[in-house]
Protein backbone atom coordinates (compact mmCIF):
# COMPACT_ATOMS: atom_id res chain seq x y z
CA UNK A 1 0.00 0.00 0.00
CA UNK A 2 1.40 3.43 -0.93
CA UNK A 3 2.07 6.08 1.70
CA UNK A 4 -0.72 8.17 0.19
CA UNK A 5 -3.24 5.40 0.58
CA UNK A 6 -2.06 4.65 4.10
CA UNK A 7 -2.51 8.27 5.10
CA UNK A 8 -5.90 8.46 3.39
CA UNK A 9 -7.07 5.35 5.21
CA UNK A 10 -6.00 6.80 8.55
CA UNK A 11 -7.84 10.01 7.79
CA UNK A 12 -11.09 8.65 6.42
CA UNK A 13 -11.31 5.19 8.03
CA UNK A 14 -12.80 2.20 6.26
CA UNK A 15 -16.28 3.74 6.02
CA UNK A 16 -15.26 5.83 3.03
CA UNK A 17 -17.58 8.69 4.00
CA UNK A 18 -15.65 10.86 6.45
CA UNK A 19 -14.69 13.43 3.82
CA UNK A 20 -18.09 13.67 2.20
CA UNK A 21 -19.93 15.50 4.96
CA UNK A 22 -19.03 19.13 4.32
CA UNK A 23 -17.16 21.71 6.36
CA UNK A 24 -19.96 22.23 8.85
CA UNK A 25 -19.17 19.04 10.73
CA UNK A 26 -21.38 16.19 11.87
CA UNK A 27 -23.26 16.01 15.13
CA UNK A 28 -23.27 12.61 16.78
CA UNK A 29 -26.64 10.99 17.44
CA UNK A 30 -28.30 12.32 20.58
CA UNK A 31 -28.17 8.98 22.36
CA UNK A 32 -24.39 8.75 22.03
CA UNK A 33 -23.73 12.44 22.63
CA UNK A 34 -25.06 12.59 26.19
CA UNK A 35 -22.31 13.62 28.63
CA UNK A 36 -21.21 10.91 31.01
CA UNK A 37 -22.04 11.85 34.62
CA UNK A 38 -18.71 10.50 35.84
CA UNK A 39 -16.88 12.76 33.36
CA UNK A 40 -18.71 15.80 34.70
CA UNK A 41 -17.86 14.99 38.31
CA UNK A 42 -14.25 13.99 37.85
CA UNK A 43 -11.61 16.64 38.40
CA UNK A 44 -8.64 14.61 39.63
CA UNK A 45 -5.12 15.57 40.63
CA UNK A 46 -2.26 16.31 38.26
CA UNK A 47 -0.23 13.47 36.83
CA UNK A 48 2.52 12.41 39.26
CA UNK A 49 4.36 9.91 37.05
CA UNK A 50 7.53 11.07 35.35
CA UNK A 51 7.90 11.09 31.58
CA UNK A 52 10.09 8.00 31.80
CA UNK A 53 7.48 6.18 33.91
CA UNK A 54 4.75 7.09 31.42
CA UNK A 55 7.01 5.98 28.58
CA UNK A 56 7.49 2.53 30.11
CA UNK A 57 3.74 2.23 30.70
CA UNK A 58 3.02 3.30 27.11
CA UNK A 59 5.38 0.62 25.79
CA UNK A 60 3.54 -2.02 27.82
CA UNK A 61 0.26 -0.70 26.39
CA UNK A 62 1.49 -1.43 22.87
CA UNK A 63 3.76 1.49 22.00
CA UNK A 64 1.51 3.15 19.41
CA UNK A 65 0.07 6.67 19.17
CA UNK A 66 -2.01 8.57 16.60
CA UNK A 67 -2.28 12.36 16.73
CA UNK A 68 -4.41 14.66 14.57
CA UNK A 69 -2.79 18.11 14.54
CA UNK A 70 -4.02 21.30 12.91
CA UNK A 71 -1.68 22.95 10.44
CA UNK A 72 -1.16 24.17 6.89
CA UNK A 73 1.20 21.58 5.40
CA UNK A 74 1.85 17.87 6.02
CA UNK A 75 5.43 18.60 7.14
CA UNK A 76 4.60 21.43 9.53
CA UNK A 77 4.90 19.22 12.62
CA UNK A 78 8.04 17.39 11.54
CA UNK A 79 9.97 19.05 14.35
CA UNK A 80 7.47 17.76 16.88
CA UNK A 81 7.66 14.25 15.46
CA UNK A 82 11.46 14.29 15.48
CA UNK A 83 11.58 15.61 19.04
CA UNK A 84 9.15 13.01 20.34
CA UNK A 85 10.89 10.13 18.54
CA UNK A 86 14.26 11.23 19.86
CA UNK A 87 12.93 11.33 23.43
CA UNK A 88 10.77 8.19 23.18
CA UNK A 89 12.18 6.04 20.35
CA UNK A 90 10.06 3.00 21.16
CA UNK A 91 6.73 4.72 20.44
CA UNK A 92 5.30 4.29 16.94
CA UNK A 93 3.96 7.82 16.42
CA UNK A 94 1.63 8.68 13.56
CA UNK A 95 1.11 12.47 13.49
CA UNK A 96 -1.19 13.70 10.73
CA UNK A 97 -1.32 17.42 9.97
CA UNK A 98 -4.23 19.01 8.13
CA UNK A 99 -6.48 22.04 8.47
CA UNK A 100 -8.30 21.90 11.81
CA UNK A 101 -11.65 22.45 10.10
CA UNK A 102 -11.11 19.20 8.16
CA UNK A 103 -9.84 17.20 11.10
CA UNK A 104 -12.89 18.05 13.22
CA UNK A 105 -15.25 16.82 10.47
CA UNK A 106 -13.35 13.54 10.27
CA UNK A 107 -13.44 13.11 14.03
CA UNK A 108 -17.18 13.82 14.22
CA UNK A 109 -17.83 11.26 11.51
CA UNK A 110 -15.62 8.72 13.23
CA UNK A 111 -17.59 9.26 16.45
CA UNK A 112 -20.82 8.71 14.53
CA UNK A 113 -19.60 5.55 12.80
CA UNK A 114 -17.60 4.00 15.64
CA UNK A 115 -14.34 4.19 13.69
CA UNK A 116 -12.25 6.58 15.80
CA UNK A 117 -8.65 6.89 14.61
CA UNK A 118 -6.75 9.49 16.71
CA UNK A 119 -5.84 9.23 20.37
CA UNK A 120 -4.95 12.92 20.68
CA UNK A 121 -6.33 16.00 18.92
CA UNK A 122 -4.51 19.35 18.73
CA UNK A 123 -6.61 21.91 16.88
CA UNK A 124 -7.31 25.59 16.25
CA UNK A 125 -11.07 25.03 16.21
CA UNK A 126 -11.46 25.92 19.88
CA UNK A 127 -15.25 25.56 19.85
CA UNK A 128 -14.96 21.84 19.12
CA UNK A 129 -13.35 21.16 22.48
CA UNK A 130 -16.26 22.78 24.30
CA UNK A 131 -18.75 20.75 22.29
CA UNK A 132 -16.85 17.49 22.64
CA UNK A 133 -16.59 18.02 26.38
CA UNK A 134 -20.36 18.50 26.56
CA UNK A 135 -20.80 15.27 24.58
CA UNK A 136 -18.55 13.36 26.98
CA UNK A 137 -15.96 12.69 24.25
CA UNK A 138 -12.87 13.98 26.08
CA UNK A 139 -10.86 12.35 28.84
CA UNK A 140 -10.73 14.57 31.92
CA UNK A 141 -7.03 14.45 32.66
CA UNK A 142 -4.54 16.91 34.14
CA UNK A 143 -0.95 16.43 32.99
CA UNK A 144 1.98 17.42 35.17
CA UNK A 145 2.30 21.20 35.18
CA UNK A 146 -1.42 21.75 34.57
CA UNK A 147 -1.63 24.15 37.53
CA UNK A 148 1.10 26.30 35.93
CA UNK A 149 -0.84 26.84 32.71
CA UNK A 150 -2.50 30.23 32.23
CA UNK A 151 -6.11 29.90 33.39
CA UNK A 152 -7.54 30.99 30.05
CA UNK A 153 -5.62 28.22 28.31
CA UNK A 154 -7.14 25.23 30.13
CA UNK A 155 -10.42 23.62 31.02
CA UNK A 156 -10.87 23.56 34.83
CA UNK A 157 -11.78 19.86 34.78
CA UNK A 158 -8.86 18.95 32.51
CA UNK A 159 -10.94 18.09 29.43
CA UNK A 160 -8.45 20.05 27.34
CA UNK A 161 -5.35 22.19 27.81
CA UNK A 162 -3.43 24.45 25.45
CA UNK A 163 0.10 23.31 24.73
CA UNK A 164 1.12 26.06 22.29
CA UNK A 165 0.86 29.86 22.59
CA UNK A 166 0.48 31.24 19.06
CA UNK A 167 0.13 34.77 17.71
CA UNK A 168 -0.88 36.10 14.29
CA UNK A 169 0.06 39.54 13.03
CA UNK A 170 1.90 40.90 9.99
CA UNK A 171 5.57 40.73 9.12
CA UNK A 172 7.87 42.38 6.62
CA UNK A 173 11.17 41.66 4.94
CA UNK A 174 13.74 44.05 6.33
CA UNK A 175 15.65 44.39 3.04
CA UNK A 176 12.45 44.77 1.01
CA UNK A 177 11.01 47.68 3.03
CA UNK A 178 14.28 49.49 3.73
CA UNK A 179 14.36 52.24 6.35
CA UNK A 180 10.68 53.13 6.00
CA UNK A 181 9.12 50.00 7.44
CA UNK A 182 5.42 49.80 8.37
CA UNK A 183 5.18 50.15 12.15
CA UNK A 184 1.49 49.30 12.61
CA UNK A 185 -1.27 47.54 10.65
CA UNK A 186 -2.71 50.97 9.88
CA UNK A 187 0.38 51.72 7.77
CA UNK A 188 -0.36 48.84 5.40
CA UNK A 189 -2.81 50.92 3.37
CA UNK A 190 -0.10 53.39 2.33
CA UNK A 191 -0.13 53.36 -1.52
CA UNK A 192 3.62 52.69 -1.58
CA UNK A 193 2.88 49.09 -0.52
CA UNK A 194 0.50 48.45 -3.39
CA UNK A 195 1.31 45.13 -5.05
CA UNK A 196 3.82 44.27 -2.32
CA UNK A 197 1.55 42.50 0.19
CA UNK A 198 0.67 38.84 0.60
CA UNK A 199 -2.07 37.58 2.92
CA UNK A 200 -3.89 34.46 3.99
CA UNK A 201 -7.53 34.34 2.91
CA UNK A 202 -9.60 35.62 5.88
CA UNK A 203 -12.55 33.45 4.89
CA UNK A 204 -10.42 30.28 4.92
CA UNK A 205 -8.77 30.45 8.36
CA UNK A 206 -10.73 31.54 11.44
CA UNK A 207 -7.64 32.87 13.24
CA UNK A 208 -6.78 35.08 10.27
CA UNK A 209 -10.46 36.05 10.09
CA UNK A 210 -10.37 37.14 13.74
CA UNK A 211 -7.25 39.19 13.07
CA UNK A 212 -8.98 40.95 10.18
CA UNK A 213 -12.07 41.52 12.31
CA UNK A 214 -9.88 43.27 14.89
CA UNK A 215 -8.43 45.44 12.13
CA UNK A 216 -11.92 46.36 10.91
CA UNK A 217 -13.14 47.18 14.42
CA UNK A 218 -10.03 49.27 15.17
CA UNK A 219 -9.49 51.13 11.91
CA UNK A 220 -12.94 51.05 10.31
CA UNK A 221 -14.33 49.74 7.06
CA UNK A 222 -12.77 52.55 5.05
CA UNK A 223 -9.39 51.11 6.03
CA UNK A 224 -10.52 47.67 4.83
CA UNK A 225 -11.60 49.19 1.51
CA UNK A 226 -8.20 50.90 1.15
CA UNK A 227 -6.44 47.60 1.86
CA UNK A 228 -8.62 45.94 -0.77
CA UNK A 229 -7.24 48.47 -3.26
CA UNK A 230 -3.65 47.46 -2.47
CA UNK A 231 -3.62 44.55 -4.93
CA UNK A 232 -2.99 42.08 -2.09
CA UNK A 233 -2.04 38.58 -3.18
CA UNK A 234 -4.28 36.23 -1.22
CA UNK A 235 -3.45 32.55 -0.86
CA UNK A 236 -4.58 29.61 1.21
CA UNK A 237 -2.77 28.76 4.43
CA UNK A 238 -1.35 30.92 7.19
CA UNK A 239 2.10 29.80 6.06
CA UNK A 240 1.70 31.51 2.68
CA UNK A 241 2.39 35.15 3.73
CA UNK A 242 5.61 34.17 5.50
CA UNK A 243 6.66 32.03 2.55
CA UNK A 244 6.12 35.00 0.24
CA UNK A 245 8.18 37.34 2.43
CA UNK A 246 11.04 34.96 3.20
CA UNK A 247 11.08 33.91 -0.45
CA UNK A 248 11.48 37.52 -1.59
CA UNK A 249 8.21 37.55 -3.55
CA UNK A 250 6.47 40.15 -1.38
CA UNK A 251 7.63 42.78 1.10
CA UNK A 252 4.82 42.31 3.62
CA UNK A 253 2.78 39.34 4.81
CA UNK A 254 -0.52 39.57 6.74
CA UNK A 255 -2.18 36.82 8.75
CA UNK A 256 0.68 34.58 9.72
CA UNK A 257 2.54 33.38 12.78
CA UNK A 258 5.97 34.60 13.73
CA UNK A 259 8.43 35.33 16.48
CA UNK A 260 8.55 38.73 18.11
CA UNK A 261 11.92 37.95 19.73
CA UNK A 262 14.32 40.65 18.50
CA UNK A 263 16.86 39.21 16.08
CA UNK A 264 19.38 41.19 14.07
CA UNK A 265 20.09 38.18 11.85
CA UNK A 266 16.50 37.51 10.76
CA UNK A 267 15.56 38.67 7.24
CA UNK A 268 12.04 39.47 8.44
CA UNK A 269 10.40 41.18 11.40
CA UNK A 270 7.14 40.09 13.04
CA UNK A 271 5.33 43.25 14.15
CA UNK A 272 3.60 43.81 17.48
CA UNK A 273 2.84 47.46 18.14
CA UNK A 274 1.53 48.88 21.40
CA UNK A 275 -2.05 50.07 21.06
CA UNK A 276 -2.60 48.23 17.79
CA UNK A 277 -4.29 44.84 17.41
CA UNK A 278 -2.80 41.45 16.81
CA UNK A 279 -4.26 38.15 17.98
CA UNK A 280 -3.06 35.34 20.20
CA UNK A 281 -4.51 32.07 21.45
CA UNK A 282 -3.68 28.78 23.06
CA UNK A 283 -3.72 25.83 20.64
CA UNK A 284 -5.80 23.25 22.49
CA UNK A 285 -4.99 19.59 22.94
CA UNK A 286 -7.09 16.77 24.36
CA UNK A 287 -6.99 13.03 24.86
CA UNK A 288 -10.11 11.37 23.47
CA UNK A 289 -12.00 9.21 25.94
CA UNK A 290 -12.21 6.36 23.42
CA UNK A 291 -8.48 6.50 22.63
CA UNK A 292 -7.00 3.08 21.95
CA UNK A 293 -3.62 4.22 23.22
CA UNK A 294 -4.55 6.32 26.22
CA UNK A 295 -1.25 5.95 28.09
CA UNK A 296 0.81 6.99 25.05
CA UNK A 297 -1.65 9.88 24.61
CA UNK A 298 -1.00 10.98 28.19
CA UNK A 299 2.73 10.71 27.57
CA UNK A 300 2.44 12.96 24.53
CA UNK A 301 0.38 15.53 26.45
CA UNK A 302 2.77 15.55 29.42
CA UNK A 303 5.77 15.89 27.12
CA UNK A 304 4.18 18.79 25.22
CA UNK A 305 3.47 20.60 28.48
CA UNK A 306 6.85 19.82 30.07
CA UNK A 307 9.30 22.64 30.75
CA UNK A 308 11.88 20.94 28.52
CA UNK A 309 9.54 21.33 25.52
CA UNK A 310 7.84 24.60 26.45
CA UNK A 311 11.16 26.43 26.79
CA UNK A 312 11.92 25.68 23.15
CA UNK A 313 8.84 27.28 21.58
CA UNK A 314 9.57 28.85 18.19
CA UNK A 315 8.17 32.26 19.14
CA UNK A 316 9.43 32.54 22.72
CA UNK A 317 5.99 32.20 24.29
CA UNK A 318 4.86 29.38 26.55
CA UNK A 319 1.43 28.47 27.88
CA UNK A 320 3.00 28.11 31.33
CA UNK A 321 3.10 30.98 33.80
CA UNK A 322 6.38 29.77 35.32
CA UNK A 323 8.39 30.11 32.10
CA UNK A 324 9.61 33.66 31.52
CA UNK A 325 9.65 34.89 27.90
CA UNK A 326 12.93 36.10 26.38
CA UNK A 327 14.04 39.67 26.98
CA UNK A 328 11.80 42.14 25.19
CA UNK A 329 8.66 40.02 25.46
CA UNK A 330 5.83 39.80 27.95
CA UNK A 331 3.63 36.79 28.47
CA UNK A 332 1.22 36.54 25.53
CA UNK A 333 -1.81 37.06 27.79
CA UNK A 334 -0.24 40.23 29.23
CA UNK A 335 -0.70 42.02 25.89
CA UNK A 336 -4.21 43.53 25.97
CA UNK A 337 -3.98 44.05 22.20
CA UNK A 338 -3.49 40.28 21.68
CA UNK A 339 -7.13 39.62 22.63
CA UNK A 340 -6.38 36.10 23.89
CA UNK A 341 -9.73 35.93 25.67
CA UNK A 342 -11.60 37.25 22.64
CA UNK A 343 -10.68 34.52 20.18
CA UNK A 344 -12.50 31.67 22.01
CA UNK A 345 -15.64 33.82 22.21
CA UNK A 346 -15.33 34.66 18.52
CA UNK A 347 -14.98 30.98 17.60
CA UNK A 348 -18.04 30.03 19.66
CA UNK A 349 -20.43 32.22 17.63
CA UNK A 350 -20.44 30.40 14.31
CA UNK A 351 -23.19 32.54 12.78
CA UNK A 352 -21.14 35.68 13.44
CA UNK A 353 -18.04 34.00 12.05
CA UNK A 354 -19.90 33.29 8.82
CA UNK A 355 -21.04 36.92 8.55
CA UNK A 356 -17.45 38.12 8.90
CA UNK A 357 -16.32 35.62 6.26
CA UNK A 358 -18.86 36.79 3.72
CA UNK A 359 -18.15 40.45 4.37
CA UNK A 360 -14.41 40.12 3.79
CA UNK A 361 -15.07 37.91 0.79
CA UNK A 362 -17.03 40.78 -0.74
CA UNK A 363 -14.42 43.42 0.09
CA UNK A 364 -11.52 41.40 -1.26
CA UNK A 365 -13.26 40.14 -4.38
CA UNK A 366 -13.39 36.50 -3.31
CA UNK A 367 -17.06 36.32 -4.27
CA UNK A 368 -19.16 38.24 -6.74
CA UNK A 369 -20.44 41.53 -5.37
CA UNK A 370 -19.94 45.26 -5.32
CA UNK A 371 -17.00 46.03 -2.97
CA UNK A 372 -17.87 49.73 -2.78
CA UNK A 373 -18.17 50.74 0.92
CA UNK A 374 -21.72 51.62 1.85
CA UNK A 375 -23.30 49.34 -0.71
CA UNK A 376 -22.52 45.98 0.86
CA UNK A 377 -25.27 46.12 3.44
CA UNK A 378 -23.34 43.73 5.70
CA UNK A 379 -21.04 45.27 8.29
CA UNK A 380 -20.86 42.95 11.31
CA UNK A 381 -19.51 44.56 14.44
CA UNK A 382 -19.65 48.06 12.98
Amino acid sequence: MSSFLSRRRLLTTGTGVALGLGAAGVTAPAASAAPAPAARRHTGPEETRSLDELYRAALKEGGKLVVYAGGDTPTQQDGTKAGFKARFPGIDLTLIVDYSKYHDVRIDNQFATGTLVPDVVQLQTLQDFVRWKQQGRLLHYKPAGFSKVYDGFKDPQGAWVATGAIAFSFLYGTAAVGSDAPRTPHDLVDPKWKGKIASSFPHDDDAVLYLYSLYARTYGWDWVARLAAQDVRFARGSNSPGDAVFGGQKAIGIGTAGSAVPSASSPARFVIADGHPFMGWGQRMAVLKQARNSTAAKLFLNWQLSTEWQRNSFNGWSVRTDITPPAGLRQLWDYPNAHVDGFPKFMADRAEVERWKQTFALYFGEVEGDPTPGRLGLHPGA
